[in-house]
């Protein structure tokens, strides 16, 4: 791909093989804690239910549940119980043994515990599910139209940021939300990191959160970000005009495995979407591939971030 006449790096990855699910007591089940393994095993039901041709209304009513219980379960939105899993696996026709035990194992896998629980008193459950993608992600596209990616935040910067928006909350609260921000980032020192393709709005770069001195690390920050391998940054200056992220900031999700689609993870004050219908998530991609195209190329924008640290 061609973004201003400069040969683009990043580019969506192929899909990989179809899910393997591990045997049980293997390690390889796929990166991304609980959250990736339950929409694995939510994608696999459906199948299997669409496979025997069952109703969502005939499934939920076979487990003592409901049909909307199954979409959450299909789409990994809930904690599977092991009762639940065997006893639709019974209704589905799954009589195969060996089939039977890793969906069993499957779901005990998605109900361990990520690392990202002990922030449950701070943080709320639905953007527990967007760590969860994030670990997982194989690429990651980003908007943003007034903050740094939290990806790529320092702590000063952060905790700037996080005060911004929680004015009540006490100073542990404050360091425990930026201490979760701060661990998203191992996902970069990872020996198979994630791609991280982020398109900025210059007011992401000239908003000093924090004060002068936080600002001019926190570009640094950025320029440094810039020089690894798998991080592409592009900036949209003020010159550019309108441009096509007018309705706000959000993230493309791309994973390895087959089974999960493309995720638009959009985050409200109060809640998030998450779409991953094809024609949203198309939608997206065009806006985020035009805005790549609007913005300054990664060799241009690392010198604008170095231009404006020396102006703050």
């Amino acid at each position: 791909m061609l973004v201003n006449g400069e040969h683009r790096p990043v580019e969506a990855p192929e899909r990989g093989n179809a899910l393997s699910v591990s045997a049980p007591g293997s390690a390889a089940a796929p990166a991304g804690g609980p959250t990736v393994l339950r929409m694995l095993l939510g994608a696999q039901l459906r199948r299997l239910r669409e496979g025997a041709a069952i109703t969502r209304d005939d499934a939920g009513y076979h487990i003592r549940a409901s049909g909307s219980k199954i979409s959450r379960m299909e789409l990994g939105r809930v904690s599977f119980k092991e009762r639940d899993v065997t006893d639709l696996l019974e209704l589905y026709g799954v009589t195969d043994p060996a089939e039977r035990e890793k969906l069993i194992q499957l779901t005990r896998e998605a109900n361990a515990t990520p690392w990202y629980q002990k922030f449950q008193d701070v943080v709320p459950d639905w953007f527990h599910v967007f760590v969860g993608l994030e670990e997982a992600a194989q690429l990651i596209r980003v908007y943003e139209v007034q903050f740094v990616p939290g990806l790529f935040q320092t702590e000063d910067y952060a905790r700037a940021v996080t005060r911004l928006g929680h004015h009540s909350a006490t100073a542990d609260e404050i360091e425990r939300r930026v201490a979760l921000r701060i661990k998203r980032q191992d996902v970069l020192a990872r020996p198979d990191p994630p791609r991280v393709w982020a398109v900025m709005d210059e007011a992401v770069l000239r908003r000093p959160y924090g004060g002068a001195a936080v600002m001019r690390a926190q570009l640094r920050r950025l320029a440094e970000a810039a020089a690894l391998p798998h991080v592409t940054l592009q900036a949209v200056p003020f010159t550019r005009g309108g441009h096509a992220g007018a309705s706000g900031a959000f993230s493309i999700l791309r994973f390895q495995e087959r089974d999960l689609p493309d995720v638009v993870y959009i985050e409200q004050l109060t809640s998030a979407l998450y779409l991953d219908q094809r024609p949203d998530v198309e939608h997206y991609l065009e806006v985020v591939d035009q805005l790549s195209g609007e913005a300054l190329t990664p060799a241009e924008t690392t010198a604008f971030i170095e231009q404006v640290a020396r102006e703050t």
